[in-house]
């Protein structure tokens, strides 16, 4: 039973540079890609960023350049650095995972991904 677990989100200022991290139980990071997704109010979910089982990440062109993905294969846990933060960057944030390795730019459709998380809110202001 794969189960993720998100934490790190809360109330942020603008330029601010919060860590957020997803715990996975019953999954190998080995195995397979895992990713970030967010959702604002009204908006449709979007991805923030992936990475495959070789380190490989890839990134939304909105966060390339301020947010990174990493992960600690030991621990099992996936992070998120988020930086220069922006208003817009405000939502809630999921984790997701899959079995299987996925090529940029597909690792970034959240289609591909099986499991999730219950998601952490990110509030810029």
């Amino acid at each position: 039973h794969v189960q993720l677990v998100e934490s790190g989100g809360g109330l942020v200022q603008p330029g601010g540079s919060p860590r957020l991290s997803c715990a996975a139980s019953g999954y190998t990071y080995r195995s397979g890609c895992m990713g970030w997704f967010r959702q604002a109010p009204g908006k449709a979910r979007e991805a923030v960023a992936a990475i495959a089982p070789d380190g490989s990440t890839s990134y939304a062109d909105s966060v390339k350049n301020r947010f990174t993905v990493s992960k600690v294969n030991g621990a099992n846990t996936l992070y998120l650095r988020l930086s220069s933060l922006k208003p817009e960057d405000g939502a809630m944030y999921y984790c997701a995972a899959r079995w299987g390795y996925l090529a940029d730019p597909e690792r970034l459709l959240e289609g591909w991904y099986t499991f999730w998380g219950q998601g952490t809110q990110v509030t810029v202001s």
